[in-house]
């Protein structure tokens, strides 16, 4: 299966499961995550944030009742109808292809949205993001890990089958640390059938430029 296939069905399943994503109750270390990121956001006096991956805007919506600034990117068009209909600026995109100006923000927020990349895809969307973040920014990136895996999941209820990737803690900080600076890495259990955890990573926007390290995933 193609790259545009997995997108293709990845947009098809996530509009399918918009409004019942937006119903959902939110899991309680999800809503830990998230004030803990704030909290770093309002003491380094961040102002603009965009989330890749918003899905109905939650996260957005929260960002924004704090004061923030909020954009918000998804492949789901459905997803983005209901970011708007919460007040927030937000454009139906794919994450691989980033059209904001270089230096746009003060941070960004994805939860479990990147591991929807390719293990070969991953590295260049970091380094955009690196882009068009401002000096020092800082990015939440939180996906769900502990082995190296790629494809679809024989047991993924929805319909198309979603793809995803998975790292190994130290696979993922790796390829991550070869475009920011890590400012924490954490391990979150969480109860999955498949017994991965989360990975949470609040990262920082190196002084070097990108093209400066050595970004590849060796």
């Amino acid at each position: 299966m193609t790259n545009n296939q997995f997108r293709d069905d990845l947009r098809k399943t996530y509009d399918l499961q918009a409004n019942l994503r937006d119903a959902s109750s939110i899991q309680e270390w999800k809503v830990e995550e998230r004030a803990s990121f704030l909290s770093l956001l309002q003491k380094e006096d961040k102002q603009t944030l965009l989330e890749i991956g918003s899905g109905p805007g939650r996260d957005g919506e929260f960002f924004q009742k704090q004061g923030l600034q909020v954009t918000c990117i998804d492949l789901s068009p459905e997803m983005i109808r209901l970011c708007h209909q919460k007040g927030l600026t937000a454009y139906v995109m794919d994450m691989t292809n980033l059209t904001f100006a270089n230096n746009s923000f003060d941070a960004v927020y994805t939860l479990n949205s990147l591991l929807h990349l390719t293990k070969a895809e991953l590295p260049a969307v970091l380094r955009q993001i690196h882009s068009l973040l401002k000096p020092a920014g800082l990015f939440f990136m939180g996906v769900y890990g502990g082995d190296d895996f790629e494809g679809t999941l024989e047991d993924d209820p929805s319909d198309p089958k979603r793809f995803f990737s998975y790292f190994t803690d130290e696979h993922i900080q790796k390829v991550v640390s070869q475009v920011f600076d890590i400012l924490s890495f954490r391990q979150i259990p969480v109860q999955r059938a498949d017994n991965r955890h989360f990975q949470s990573l609040v990262l920082k926007k190196s002084r070097l430029s990108v093209s400066d390290s050595d970004s590849g995933d060796r």
